[in-house]
């Protein structure tokens, strides 16, 4: 009996580190096939999938993706330590905010104050990061970035955040009951309501309703976040490498 549950433990460590390794493929290959350009700025979707990484497997599996993708990133980017040092700030921020969040409250509640949160914190540590180290990447002063915050640091750092809290909400779902029934993750996932005890609504139906509307959401955000991105700060579409 002991022997099988060590199997078992053995098992699904393995199977832990199978899908953090795919997790930090499929980030590194979202990085490394489109972005989106902005100036001297690059957005990418990589942050969405290292969240869903922490959302799945928790923080610390977070931790570790949003620190060995942009180390991997260093092969490909022309922005050598200075875009390392943001790379990393900006994954680590976000991810793992929405995976703590999350692991602390696990429910679409959570799930959603985790996003927005980590949304927030994100933005705000990019700006201290922008102002501290791009006048050394750009060769310029401090007052001259900061000049850049209202009219380009801000609005990218934020709607790039929202445009990675729209991926993680329109993906999670969908992608929670593929692992589900592949037998990577256990339970059905914690956001999906309970039917309660006289409810005259199905739990089913409550769940799709509740899908929908997340979708919905999903899809407003990253489609209003992609037009203020291209029609006011003039963002264009890359192919390859950074």
């Amino acid at each position: 009996m002991k022997s099988a549950n060590n199997k078992r433990i053995q098992s699904d460590k393995i199977r832990r580190m199978v899908m953090v390794a795919m997790f930090t493929a499929m980030a590194y290959a979202v990085m490394l096939v489109i972005h989106i350009k902005v100036g001297f700025l690059t957005l990418d979707v990589k942050d969405a999938v290292i969240a869903l990484c922490g959302l799945y497997f928790g923080p610390l599996s977070a931790l570790f993706v949003a620190v060995v993708v942009p180390v991997l990133e260093l092969a490909v980017s022309s922005t050598g330590v200075y875009g390392l040092i943001m790379n990393i700030l900006g994954s680590v921020t976000f991810s793992v905010t929405v995976s703590l969040f999350y692991k602390w409250k696990k429910t679409l509640l959570g799930a959603v104050a985790g996003l927005a949160s980590a949304a927030l914190l994100t933005t705000a540590v990019m700006m201290l990061a922008n102002l501290f180290i791009t006048p050394y990447y750009m060769g310029t002063t401090m007052e001259a970035v900061r000049g850049m915050i209202p009219t380009l640091l801000l609005p990218f750092n934020l709607l790039k955040s929202v445009i990675n809290v729209g991926v993680v909400l329109l993906l999670y779902k969908p992608l929670s009951r593929v692992l589900h029934k592949l037998g990577i993750i256990g339970k059905k996932s914690v956001t999906e309501p309970e039917a309660q005890e006289g409810s005259k609504t199905p739990s089913s139906a409550k769940f799709s309703l509740t899908s929908l509307i997340v979708t919905l959401a999903a899809v407003v955000l990253i489609a209003a976040s992609m037009v203020l991105i291209f029609t006011v700060l003039g963002g264009t579409f890359t192919f390859g490498n950074t």
